[in-house]
Order: structure tokens, then C-alpha cells, then sequence
């Protein structure tokens, strides 16, 4: 536990850091695997789901990737208070990224920015919002995931991503490593289609926290089970 918060520290002082620092040393900062998959889906020309644990340093992620010309939008959720959360909105438009706050026009917003052909960035080894999720197996216990990734890769046909990016290391090394497209379903069933594939998104996301469990920042209550 101790060195989960020592790196959610790192994560916060990172992040800190990236308004104030140029492309070039953001970009040396990363190294990249996989990275071709999203090449490969954005000349698909439908855009590229990068779905996400809160693991590691995703901000680094995704400052890097719109430093590199890629257009990025990112869901973030609204927090209280307000000021704190216009704080994080202005935060992360500095770092180059088109922010879609979780609501009833996030929907439509993310398919705008699949149909423009952008990088949607989703957090989701969680439900926020208090939108009901797709109850599936998550390291040994059933729970709610977002149902977001899948519904939204179903129906505009992006590619859907699992991706982390982890900190190295080095101070200011990371990781960014992107996963093989998930197959989505199309069949008459929709419901179905969805649980589906967030099942597969859920043993993905597995693979990718337990390579670096330590970096994981889940800090509240995910399962049934755990305390209140």
C-alpha cells in the first residue's frame, strides 16, 4: 500500500509539472509499445477509443500524444467543489486536450469527437457519475465497469484500445503501451454486444494493472465487498 501512494505522489508532481514543460521533453519522456494501433485506427478515419485504468501516469499520456499533433478529447468527471473542477477543466485544455465532462451530452460529445477522428481517452476501471455500469468479473469478484467503451466503440465503429501508461524507473520515464483492438460484436442483441465486450475490455484491464499493480491509483471502495 505504501508504494501505491508513493506513486500517486509521483503521479500528482508529474502532472504539476506538464504545463510548464515543452513537447520535446515530454516526448522524451515516453517510451512507446504498441503505439501503431492507434496509427492503424486513425487512418480508418473513425477515431481510436484508448481505454484506460487509472494507472500510472495517464496525464503524461495524454500530453504527449497531443503533443505530437494527435487531436485528443478526454471524459473526465465533475468534481466538487466547483472551483476545483474549473481548475482541472483549464488544466487540461492547457495540456492540449478537449475536455467532455460525464453527463447527459457526453455521449453524443464523444461520438462527435470519434466522427472527427480524434483519440477519445476513457478512465474506466470504474463507474462515475453514478451511471449505472456492466456488472462483470474484475479480479476475482463480480462488479461494475462502464458500459461507455464498448457502447460507444459498437456503435461508431473506432477502434477500442486498452492502453496504460507507467511510470519508469527514471524520473519523468514512462511507459505508454497500447494494446491490440478489442473485437466488438454486432450481433441483433446490443445489450448482449456490450456485456460482451466489456467483459474481454475487464480481463484486458487486468493484464495491464498486474503488470505494475503498485501504480495502480484505485484509492475508493470498487467491489460489493469492500468497506464503506
Amino acid at each position: 500500500m505504501d508504494a501505491a501512494f508513493v506513486s500517486y505522489a509521483r503521479y500528482w508532481a508529474e502532472s504539476l509539472r506538464l504545463p510548464y514543460l515543452d513537447p520535446a521533453t515530454v516526448a522524451a519522456g515516453v517510451i512507446g509499445e504498441g503505439i501503431e494501433h492507434i496509427d492503424t485506427a486513425l487512418r480508418a478515419g473513425k477515431g481510436a477509443i484508448l481505454a484506460l485504468p487509472h494507472l500510472g501516469g495517464w496525464e503524461w499520456g495524454g500530453a504527449w500524444l497531443a503533443g505530437t499533433g494527435v487531436p485528443v478529447s478526454v471524459v473526465v468527471e465533475r468534481l466538487e467543489p466547483p472551483e476545483v473542477f474549473d481548475w482541472f477543466v483549464g488544466y487540461r485544455r492547457q495540456l492540449g486536450l478537449e475536455v467532455i465532462v460525464v453527463g447527459p451530452d457526453a455521449g453524443p460529445a464523444s461520438l462527435r469527437a470519434l466522427r472527427a477522428n480524434r483519440v477519445l481517452c476513457l478512465l474506466c476501471d470504474r463507474v462515475v457519475g453514478g451511471i449505472p455500469g456492466i456488472e462483470v468479473p474484475f479480479f476475482g469478484e463480480r462488479t461494475q465497469l462502464p458500459a461507455g467503451p464498448a457502447a460507444l466503440a459498437r456503435r461508431s465503429g473506432a477502434a477500442l484500445l486498452p492502453a496504460a501508461v507507467y511510470l519508469g524507473p527514471g524520473a519523468d520515464d514512462h511507459l505508454a503501451v497500447v494494446q491490440h483492438p478489442l473485437q466488438v460484436p454486432h450481433t441483433r442483441s446490443v445489450r448482449a454486444d456490450i456485456v460482451d465486450t466489456t467483459t474481454r475490455l475487464a480481463e484486458a484491464l487486468e493484464d495491464l494493472i498486474r503488470r505494475a499493480p503498485t501504480q495502480w491509483h484505485l484509492m475508493q471502495p470498487n467491489w460489493p465487498s469492500d468497506p464503506r
